[in-house]
């Protein structure tokens, strides 16, 4: 395959990694009040995305594939809700691992990311069209 072709492939990885991370990210944002359904029990865990370069055989290229979606080990905020459903013996609530903040930062980080690609898809369309009219 020719390096333009690589040059898309590459760059269509990346975005599909990153709108992934982007799913990951509004799911964390979705459930970052999300507690336990009883006393004692976990709330929602944070997830997070971790990446890997893999070589595409097809165009020997290097790509981004989502290696792993894995729950936050971070421990829970514990607050005290004596009213709250999920509140223990204690009056203590277990809330979720999310910090709105960090994962505001992530995805502006994966949007960020996402275009970047997309630019460098539009690049490489652009070259590929510059080719063919030299050719022609």
């Amino acid at each position: 395959m020719d390096d333009i072709t690589a040059i898309t492939r590459t760059a269509a990885s990346a975005m599909r990694a990153q709108s992934m991370r982007m799913r990951i990210v509004a799911e964390n944002m979705a459930n970052a009040e999300s507690t336990g359904s009883g006393p004692g029990e976990d709330p929602f865990r944070r997830k997070v995305v971790t990446f890997e370069t893999v070589l595409d055989e097809a165009s020997g290229a290097r790509i981004v594939e989502v290696s792993n979606v894995a729950e936050d080990p971070s421990p829970f905020e514990v607050t005290h809700a004596p009213s709250h459903p999920a509140a223990d013996a204690a009056g203590n609530v277990k809330m979720p691992n999310v910090n709105p903040m960090i994962e505001l930062a992530n995805m502006r980080e994966a949007s960020r990311s996402f275009e970047a690609n997309l630019n460098l898809l539009d690049a490489g369309r652009k070259m590929r069209s510059q080719l063919i009219e030299l050719l022609v």
